[in-house]
Formats: C-alpha cells, sequence, structure tokens
C-alpha cells in the first residue's frame, strides 16, 4: 500500500475530481469539505480488500497502515461512509470513473509503460448477491420489464432491492449471476488499456468491437476460441489475429491446428494472472451492488485499481 502512495502522483487526478464533485454552495458557511484526494485514496483503499463504506470507515480509523496512505493523523477527522458514498455516487452519475480510468492509462502510456505491442482480450465474471424471484418475475425481467407488482407504490422498498440489469449465465455447467468483466490487457505490461462492462449473459464475441480500435492497427490481437467468427472485425483494423481455433465433436483439431494454439495460449493465457490477482488479492470477482450503472461503477474502480497495483 505504501509503495502505491509513493509512486503514483495522485495531485495528477485533482483536477478531474474537482470537476466532478464542483457544485453551487446552497448557503453561505458550513463546514469546509473534505479534500478530494483523501476521498479518492479512500476509494482506492476500499477497491483493494473490496470492503463495505462502514467498513471502510471503521478499518480507516482503526488501522495506521490507512492512516498513513492517507496521511492523516489520529487526531484527524476520517470521512464516514455516507460522504464516501455520496463521492462515490457523484463520480458514478457524472461519468467520472472511466475518465480517471483513461487518464491514468494515458499517464502509463505517456511514460512508456504500456509497451504497445499486442493485446489480449478476455473476460470474466463478476457475481452479485442471487435474487430470489419467481418465475414469471424473471420472465418480465429477462424481456427488459419491470414485473408490475414491484412498482406499486408499497412495493418501492422491495424494487430498490431488485437488480433488474444482471442475468444469469452457464458456463462449463457451473451457473453464474451478475456481470461481465471485458478487458483488453497489453500483452507486455499486463496493464489493462479498455474494458466493458455487461451483463453475465452477453457471449464475449459480442464485445470484441467495443474493446478493439485504431491503436491494435498491425499489432496481435490474442484471444481464445470464444472469440471465433470475428472477421470483419479483424479485417476493419487490420489487426493480427492470434485467436485460439475451437473443435467440435465432428470435427477435431488437426495436430497442426493443436501446436498453433499452443503457442498462442503461451502469451493469452498472461490474462489469466491479471483476473486471478483481482480476484485473489483483491476479492474482486463480487461485488454488493444493485443495477448496471453501480455495477459500472465498482468495475472500473477495480480495474483502475488493478492498474495502479500492477504498475
Amino acid at each position: 500500500m505504501l509503495k502505491i502512495k509513493t509512486a503514483i502522483d495522485w495531485e495528477y487526478f485533482r483536477p478531474i475530481l474537482e470537476e466532478a464533485v464542483n457544485e453551487e454552495p446552497k448557503g453561505p458557511g458550513g463546514r469546509p469539505a473534505y479534500d478530494v484526494i483523501l476521498k479518492f485514496k479512500m476509494l482506492i483503499i476500499q477497491k483493494m480488500y473490496n470492503i463495505s463504506d462502514e467498513q471502510l470507515e471503521y478499518q480507516t480509523n482503526d488501522r495506521l497502515s490507512f492512516m498513513r496512505f492517507l496521511d492523516l493523523t489520529i487526531a484527524d477527522d476520517v470521512p464516514d461512509c455516507n460522504t464516501i458514498r455520496y463521492f462515490r455516487e457523484k463520480l458514478m452519475n457524472k461519468g467520472y470513473i472511466e475518465q480517471l480510468f483513461k487518464s491514468f492509462d494515458a499517464k502509463l502510456r505517456e511514460q512508456g509503460y504500456i509497451a504497445q505491442q499486442g493485446s489480449i482480450i478476455d473476460a470474466s465474471f463478476v457475481e452479485v448477491p442471487k435474487q430470489r424471484n419467481k418465475k414469471d418475475e424473471n420472465d418480465q425481467i429477462k424481456s427488459g420489464k419491470i414485473p408490475e407488482e414491484w412498482e406499486k407504490p408499497e412495493n418501492s422498498s422491495k424494487l430498490s432491492h431488485k437488480d433488474v440489469d444482471a442475468r444469469w449465465t452457464k458456463k462449463n455447467n457451473q451457473s453464474y449471476y451478475g456481470y461481465k468483466d471485458h478487458v483488453k490487457v497489453d500483452s507486455k505490461s499486463k496493464l489493462i488499456t479498455k474494458y466493458k462492462v455487461t451483463d453475465a449473459s452477453v457471449h464475449d464475441s459480442q464485445v470484441l468491437k467495443d474493446l478493439i480500435d485504431g491503436t491494435d492497427r498491425s499489432k496481435t490481437v490474442h484471444a481464445d476460441s470464444a472469440y471465433t467468427g470475428q472477421d470483419d472485425i479483424i479485417k476493419e483494423f487490420e489487426v493480427i489475429e492470434e485467436i485460439c481455433e475451437k473443435g467440435c465433436r465432428y470435427k477435431k483439431l488437426t495436430d497442426e491446428q493443436l501446436a498453433s494454439n499452443k503457442t498462442k495460449s503461451k502469451v493469452r493465457a498472461r490474462v489469466e494472472h491479471v483476473f486471478g490477482f483481482i480476484e485473489n488479492s483483491m476479492n474482486g470477482s463480487r461485488i454488493r451492488t444493485i443495477g448496471m450503472k453501480r455495477a459500472q461503477c465498482n468495475i472500473g474502480l477495480m480495474n483502475l485499481v488493478y492498474n495502479m497495483r500492477r504498475f
């Protein structure tokens, strides 16, 4: 944690953060606001350990390591959980999380940490608490509707606890409920250069067009066999395609294809190190929020914090 504190120029983020929270005062006087860098660094700590707002407040008051990271002393006031929640909601509602990620990415490129010799694309599940709905309610949610019973005034509290954006999916006979973090990773540095958040039911290949851009032109793009069949996108951006080939029951892969897949996988496997670190060191494979907007905010922060730790 202290290495991150000293390695990163936190003032670099100040203009974006101050623009995000800038608003007209409601009246004269009042308590001075906490510094935006302090609140931003608290969000960074929160995603490092994937803890709740309440735990963030408690642990900041309790742990000297957190205080050192935040440049606080025992005598200083610590922003409470509601202050942090309000600050994060402002960043989320104004779309500044992705802007912070892109700004840090630009800084890494400027300093030469992103080699830009090639990319790896993959996706990982980010689960949320499972919803206990009736079958007809799930059918309405899948069709993009909110069950009429939930929209009644007397059920307003129930609706606020229902996630109508998350979806179920199955992979390798295991069911998942929540969202997907689709990422493009620099093959040399293993830094995340671009990401896209969808519900869990969206197939990996459908997001390829959102991850590949002009920076990939004439460079290699590694991916697993889930991304096959995207020839139009590959041709449009003129990338050097290094996608593993897929066999099936009636058409087995040849020895040459298997050897080619093995060679490609030596590079492609590096993206699993990214997801492994997020899941094992940051506990980032699960979030406790409701709705797509908050999922995008939390997953975006998670990807930003991973890049900081990798840096």
